[in-house]
């Protein structure tokens, strides 16, 4: 049996498709596709398309952290999408948010997303 990756594109379908709180599954489905596959033109054919601010936000910031992670080129694509007109904590826990103000890796603060350091680690 061949390994297929989780593509970006199905990625954000996926979670636009899961409900409200749902939508990490196919998110960390596509980071350990990433990191596992390591081969940008399987994971990241063509840009994915824009619609959904923050997930449009999440998943390129998700990107080129992966791809600085990995030591990989960061597509030209994900520098075109913007940030978010107003802050988005991830873990939405109100005790959280000053951690997240400065722990957030520079891709995420750049596009308005606030996570925790270990966000992107498994444990």
């Amino acid at each position: 049996m061949s390994y297929i990756p989780t593509t970006i594109k199905k990625t954000k379908t996926a979670m636009i498709r899961a409900k409200k709180q749902q939508w990490e599954v196919p998110f960390f489905d596509f980071v350990d596709d990433f990191r596992y596959c390591r081969n940008l033109s399987l994971l990241l054919p063509e840009p994915f398309e824009l619609g959904s601010p923050r997930l449009d936000a999440i998943l390129a910031s998700t990107v080129e952290y992966l791809c600085g992670e990995l030591k990989l080129t960061t597509p030209d694509w994900s520098w075109e999408v913007p940030g978010l007109a107003e802050p988005w904590f991830v873990a939405e826990i109100e005790n959280l948010k000053a951690f997240a103000i400065v722990e957030s890796p520079v891709f995420f603060r750049r596009r308005n997303i606030f996570v925790l350091g270990n966000f992107l680690s498994r444990v």
